[in-house]
């Protein structure tokens, strides 16, 4: 081995390491850009409350049993109409919908960011 030769040789490591470097930041961006427009971080936090009802359609009633509250404002009924008015809440123990309920009856819960809703219970 020539020792004159090794301090001379140009041949380094160093570029294989930054091509990949390049290659992993051009991934990462593009998973990042991709999240931003395909929406996929917004939609983490929009699920449905859980929430237990009492149905009793002798007596026509649903009553909010327990789980978490709900805002009127993002609730609707399939048959007649909620109990309360806008702006309340329905905690445990509340009678969510009165004198309209059926067999088909159905509380719809609106996501408070527009575009989705779902049944969220079902007499």
């Amino acid at each position: 081995m020539d020792l004159k030769q090794l301090i001379h040789d140009d041949d380094a490591v160093s570029p294989v390491i930054g091509v990949i470097l390049m290659v992993a930041i051009t991934v990462i961006l593009a998973a990042v850009i991709a999240s931003f427009v395909l929406g996929l971080g917004d939609a983490a936090g929009d699920s449905a409350p859980q929430v237990s009802v009492e149905c009793n359609t002798q007596s026509d009633f649903m009553n909010h049993t327990g789980g978490g509250a709900l805002e009127h404002d993002d609730l609707d009924a399939s048959t007649g109409s909620l109990n309360k008015s806008a702006g309340a809440n329905y905690t445990a123990g509340d009678v969510i919908i009165k004198d309209t309920v059926n067999e088909d009856t159905q509380l719809i819960w609106n996501n408070p960011d527009g575009g989705s809703s779902s049944v969220i219970a079902e007499c």
